[in-house]
């Protein structure tokens, strides 16, 4: 004896047959070139893809310079890397790679410490000790 499916067994649910549907299906013949990151050139009259993310990223100055070890004795150098209110600058700011913004980091502190680089900004010193 057979059973007679219900009519849930026979037809599959509606919302999940139109999303299958709505999909783009590849077809066999198609083998469009893919467009992205390492991607075929465009080809002769088509546009080149925009880059996504706007610019480019920027090299850091150490490195480009093959600057081994970041002196701090080197004053002139280090001001670069502070701002106007003696805070180190972030390394977005100054586009600077982790290993040598460490680097940085630890001249500046240095230079800090041993009165070649001020802690606070000269207007912020004046204005503390009224």
């Amino acid at each position: 004896m057979e059973t007679e499916p219900t009519s849930a067994e026979q037809q599959p649910s509606a919302p999940a047959e139109e999303a299958r549907e709505a999909r783009p299906r590849r077809i066999e013949g198609d083998e469009r070139p893919r467009r992205g990151p390492g991607g075929p050139p465009p080809a002769e009259g088509e546009e080149r893809p925009r880059r996504r993310g706007g610019r480019r990223r920027r090299v850091c100055i150490m490195c480009a310079d093959h600057i081994k070890v970041v002196d701090y004795k080197n004053v002139s150098f280090l001001r670069r890397f502070v701002s106007d209110r003696a805070r180190i600058e972030t390394r977005r700011k100054t586009s600077a790679c982790a290993k040598h913004q460490r680097a940085l980091a630890s001249a500046i502190k240095r230079a800090r410490h041993l009165a070649l680089l001020p802690y606070t900004a000269e207007h912020i010193r004046v204005s503390q000790g009224r």
